[in-house]
């Protein structure tokens, strides 16, 4: 008979279960979230709405699956790779890995650029400061209390904050409503963008990792799982779409997003000094957030090879963020790097989704749960239309056309 503490440890709304959702959703809310949401709705005006609507049904596709097979099988990721096709989670890991580092240099730069349009401090400098504060963050308490209450107050202000530059701008909501539902215009690079940056790469697995550390795991938990993935695709799509809401409402007032910081441009149109003040505080929350959850989730692909990884967490985590920060510092924006690591972040999806859906049919993997047809068919759906965007990403690197 569980005690009130242990309730209390895994109440959803208290406790891991929507710690686990909002890391979910504030790894996805990062620098590149805000860019990507803020050009396609300058592109597609109302229509966009489809695009968001389109995207978190693939979400709810890849991250069901996804959250339900690591807590019922009781094992992570790589782990579940390795028993069914030995060798198979070090490849996962190893891909996880390093596009979780390629994009946390861009995550570093967004803390830089946030504290920039906050104080006005050097870019290299807030980028220092934020890889200092992420130290602090977990050297100064357990790991898994601090990523629950962190993300929760990072995730409700950036909410909070872009919903009023949304209420400033009096974007048109009927027709929003409307063409979210029947699009006037239909974009699939928008929608596999928005897919990729939702639950590529690290995002995918960093909810349901959490919720393995936290000890939240078999059929006794499996409602409380599901509760804690829609919730996190839910916090993820609510904050796109008061964004979208923002931009159009900005846009339709008569605002050319900038091409070199688009989203910044329209918190500045839409509230002068005090929106770009704004601006930066999101931008920070955002980038920080999406730091955070990188590592961590980095890391925990790792801490189960060894135990010398699992002992010095902490030390792992740390240094992950401190060279993510020193190669910011050094080389600025590496571009090149970036774009490389979205494809890989984009091929991480299908190929470890792929793998999980595999294991989901093993019954000496899955001990006594047995994974429902409907969420196969659909993490299927998802494998195949992000593998085709996928193969057409590396065949655009390997004609050389991809970086230039």
């Amino acid at each position: 008979m569980p005690s009130n503490s242990s309730k209390n440890k895994y109440s959803w709304f208290s406790g891991a279960g929507l710690g686990a959702a909002f890391l979910m959703a504030n790894s996805s809310i990062g620098p590149g979230f805000l860019t990507q949401t803020t050009v396609f709705t300058y592109q597609l005006l109302s229509s966009f709405g489809f695009v968001i609507l389109v995207s978190l049904l693939l979400d709810i596709g890849a991250q069901l699956n996804t959250w339900r097979i690591i807590t019922m099988s009781e094992m992570r990721a790589q782990d579940i790779s390795n028993q069914l096709f030995p060798g198979w989670g070090y490849c996962i890991s190893f891909l996880v890995v390093a596009g979780g580092f390629a994009f946390n240099i861009a995550n570093i730069a967004g803390c830089g650029l946030g504290l920039n349009g906050l104080t006005g401090i050097e870019f290299k400098y807030g980028a220092a400061i934020s890889c200092v504060v992420a130290l602090l963050l977990f050297w100064y308490r357990e790991i898994g209390p601090m990523l629950d209450r962190f993300t929760r107050v990072a995730g409700m202000a950036k909410i909070v904050l872009t919903l009023l530059i949304a209420i400033a701008a009096h974007p048109p909501v009927l027709q929003a409503v409307q063409h979210t539902f029947v699009p006037v215009t239909i974009s699939t690079q928008a929608i596999v963008t928005i897919v990729g940056g939702t639950v590529g790469g690290y995002i995918t697995f960093s909810g349901a990792h959490r919720l393995m550390d936290a000890g939240i795991k078999g059929k006794a938990h499996l409602h409380q799982t599901d509760r804690s993935a829609m919730a996190g695709i839910l916090i993820s799509g609510l904050m796109r779409f008061i964004l979208f809401l923002a931009v159009l409402g900005a846009v339709q007032l008569g605002c050319v997003p900038d091409q070199n910081n688009p989203a910044a441009s329209v918190f500045g149109f839409v509230g002068g000094n005090w929106g770009l003040r704004i601006f930066g505080v999101v931008l920070w929350a955002a980038a920080l957030s999406s730091v955070i959850g990188a590592a961590y989730t980095s890391i925990s692909f790792l801490k189960t090879f060894h135990p010398f990884i699992a002992r010095h967490e902490r030390l792992f985590i740390s240094v992950f963020i401190v060279l993510s920060t020193l190669v910011f510092v050094a080389v600025g924006k590496p571009a090149q790097l970036l774009l490389l690591a979205g494809m890989i972040n984009g091929l991480i999806l299908p190929i470890a989704l792929g793998t999980l859906l595999i294991a989901g049919n093993k019954p000496s993997l899955m001990k006594d749960y047995r994974h429902p047809l409907w969420m196969q068919l659909a993490g299927w759906l998802v494998v195949v239309v992000m593998g085709w965007m996928g193969i057409g990403a590396v065949q655009e690197w390997l004609n050389g056309t991809l970086f230039k």
